[in-house]
Parts: C-alpha cells; structure tokens; sequence
C-alpha cells in the first residue's frame, strides 16, 4: 500500500516537472502564459473549495480546519516576503505556492490511500490540472527574469520529489493520527493555496491575458468541480 502512495504521489506530482519542461520548451506569449494561469487558478480555487475545506469539515471540523487556513496563509505570506526580497520574481511566487501547497495536498492523498479510501479521483486531478499551469507560468516568468534553464529545472525537480515524498509521509503517519490532522493539514493546503492565489497567481492571469483571464478561470473551475463529483 505504502507503494500505491509512492505511484500515485509520483503521478500528481509529475504534472510539475511536465509543464516545467512545457515553459523551458518555447516561448510562450504573455496572453498564453495568462490563460493558462487563470484555467490553472480556477481549478486551484475548486481544490480548495471541494477537496481541501469541505473534505477536512468533515473528517475533522470547520475549527481544526480554521487553524489550518491561518498557519498555511501566515507561512505562505511570511516565505513569500523572504522570497520575494532575494528573488523579486513572480515565478519564484508561484514556485513557492507549487511547494507549500503541494506538500500538504499529496499527505492527504497518502492519507486517503493508507485509510482504505481509495484515491480521491477529484484531488487528483485538481492537483495535477492547477501544476501544469503553475509550473508553465512559473519557468516562463524565471526565464524572462534571466535565471538558467538549469536553475529552473533543478527547482521543479526538487519541489516535485519534495510532493512525491509528501504523499509516503501522509501514509506513514495515518495510523498514528486521525480526522483531525487531516483537517488541520487540508485547512493549511488551503491558506497557502488562497493566498499564493490572491497575490501571484489571479493578479499575473490578469495582467496577462486581460478580460479573457476571467472566462479562462471559470473554465479551469467548472473542468475540477466535475472531475471532483465524479469523485463524490
């Protein structure tokens, strides 16, 4: 079972390290990069919505899940500032959202598969869509901003072994915690998701892709709320 955590932490996390190599591939017109952040943060704020708060509400309750909304936006907040003075890029936001986010959504999904559930085709998916465009808007951003192919690639490598890994360490520790944790850890996915969203990831959409990034959000929405009833 622990492998089944491995395989599939390795799936989702795979879509990072893929549109990576999307970004680094050819250049790609701000309009573009702007859709496909804002189909990418549409399905983020699905994830977030269906798959992080909702899920921990009930496993664990709305308190437990406001404790974990609060540290993960603080975190989040307080890692982007430092970032942000060394490294004024916002590739580097989205990077940094791909991480903190990414590590509590895969425990989950370890988690889920060490308790008998199955793989949550929703979060699943909605984990792999929303990467895609982080990592494509992320690489492309860090490129323009004169980082090497090879820094670039070196960082979504890391965060994406980082997230594989996340997902053995929620089976590790399921046994040894319950509905709570869970919902603390969905709750924290959730606050560094809203903000890293509020602050790189919608502003970058629509600063690229002008009133098309509206419509392109509400498709990346609609494509993970359905993915996730199926789910259901």
């Amino acid at each position: 079972m622990m492998g089944s955590a491995l395989a599939w932490g390795a799936v989702s996390a795979s879509s990072l390290v893929v549109g990576m190599l999307l970004g680094l591939g050819r250049p790609w017109p701000d309009r573009q990069v702007g859709i496909v952040l804002a189909f990418g943060a549409g399905a983020l704020i699905s994830a977030v919505s269906f798959e992080l708060v909702e899920e921990g509400t009930h496993v664990g309750g709305s308190g437990w899940v406001g404790l974990g909304l609060a540290a993960g936006a603080l975190v989040y907040f307080v890692a982007d500032r430092a970032l942000q003075r060394r490294s004024p890029s916002a590739g580097s936001g989205l990077a940094l959202g791909a991480f903190l986010d990414g590590i509590p959504e895969q425990a989950v999904l370890g988690i889920g598969i060490a308790g008998g559930e199955g793989v949550s085709v929703g979060l699943l998916a909605a984990i792999f869509v929303s990467n895609l465009p982080e990592a494509i808007g992320s690489a492309t951003e860090m490129r323009a901003s004169g980082s090497s192919a090879a820094r670039v690639r070196r960082l979504w490598v890391a965060v994406a072994v980082v997230c594989t890994l996340a997902s053995v360490a929620g089976y590790a520790i399921a046994d040894a915690t319950g509905g709570d944790l869970q919902a603390a850890i969905d709750g924290f996915a959730a606050g560094a998701l809203l903000v890293m969203l509020t602050d790189s990831m919608i502003p970058d959409a629509r600063g690229k892709a002008g009133r098309l990034a509206g419509l392109a959000t509400v498709l990346g929405f609609a494509v993970a709320a359905a993915l996730s009833s199926v789910s259901a």
